[in-house]
């Protein structure tokens, strides 16, 4: 029996079973045949009392365990006999942010037909399109889009869906969110966008894919840092070069005043140091403290570092 004629068989039929007491042993006996897909197991024991929306300590139904091992055929029994698509885990997980994090889409489809809620979010703040996201499942996040799932819904720390996509390298995922409406300009708790938060990563695709739909390349988050001093921080030379080529403003300041030539003598990279010296990086700035990168590759006393800070500010008298 193929999949189509099993969930015409079982819808059409659904109503014709007893409905009996719930037995807890028979109960916990369901969860066991849903995780296991055993359909035969799951079908007798809701003939004879077990209850299809039973939940362990954690909160956690047969439906939540049918979707979690991508069990089609018992997900189907289990709607069927009325299971409830969106009651809570504990960790408030629903039965669709268990298909979105496990990538399943035609459970995904089908719980979206029975009415599952796309607003809904576990205790992260994530909701099924924020799951999808970080997993980069392109193809499922198109589909919660379709249905409306809202693409600049944030998490508990303001962390939207690109941000998630962003921050775990998924250009194409990042492509899709903003085709669908994503915010490219929106900031997280701490002020930083999505191309701030991929710089940080050191993920170059996302960066591109990020500028090539318009992200203010400037963007500075809470402390004033741009997505080029965040590169530069995390010693990305890829993306800090990335960005450079893309425009960045190379000697840009955040709110101490502290350039990308300041925070590469900071974490003492000579690579960094050299290759934003070759693209002309003022060696002359000053922090708000009246400290310049040689001064910070001072205090940090990495020679190299300090040799070439210093040729550079000797070239400048």
């Amino acid at each position: 029996m193929n999949k189509k004629t099993f969930l015409a068989f079982v819808l059409s039929t659904a109503l014709s079973w007893p409905l009996l007491a719930a037995d807890p042993g028979k109960n916990r006996e369901l969860r066991l045949a849903a995780d296991l897909g055993d359909v035969e197991g799951m079908t007798r024991l809701l003939d004879t009392g077990a209850d299809v929306n039973s939940a362990n300590k954690f909160g956690k139904t047969a439906l939540m365990y049918a979707i979690e091992n991508d069990n089609f055929e018992a997900t189907v029994l289990l709607l069927a006999r009325g299971a409830d698509v969106n009651i809570k885990t504990v960790a408030g997980c629903t039965a669709l942010t268990f298909a979105a994090e496990n990538g399943h889409d035609a459970l995904t489809a089908m719980l979206l037909e029975r009415g599952a809620d796309l607003s809904a979010r576990t205790r992260a703040g994530w909701d099924a399109l924020t799951i999808a996201s970080r997993y980069g499942l392109t193809d499922m996040v198109e589909q919660l889009l379709y249905k409306g799932a809202d693409p600049n819904g944030g998490d508990k720390h303001q962390r939207t869906s690109l941000m998630h996509a962003a921050e775990q390298n998924h250009p194409e995922t990042v492509a899709m969110l903003i085709k669908g409406g994503a915010d490219i300009e929106k900031r997280d708790e701490h002020g930083a966008t999505a191309l701030i938060i991929a710089a940080d990563k050191g993920h170059s695709p996302v960066i591109d894919v990020l500028l090539d739909h318009g992200a203010d390349i400037e963007a500075r988050d809470q402390d004033g840092a741009t997505a080029l001093i965040w590169a530069v921080g995390q010693d990305h030379l890829a993306t800090v070069e990335r960005l450079v080529y893309r425009g960045a403003d190379i000697d840009n300041q955040d709110d101490d005043g502290v350039t990308a030539l300041m925070e590469a003598a900071s974490i003492r990279s000579t690579e960094l140091v050299g290759y934003l010296l070759s693209q002309g990086a003022d060696v002359t700035l000053k922090d708000k403290r009246g400290r310049t990168a040689l001064d910070i590759a001072n205090k940090k006393r990495n020679k190299q570092v300090i040799e070439m800070l210093a040729g550079a500010a000797k070239k400048k008298l």
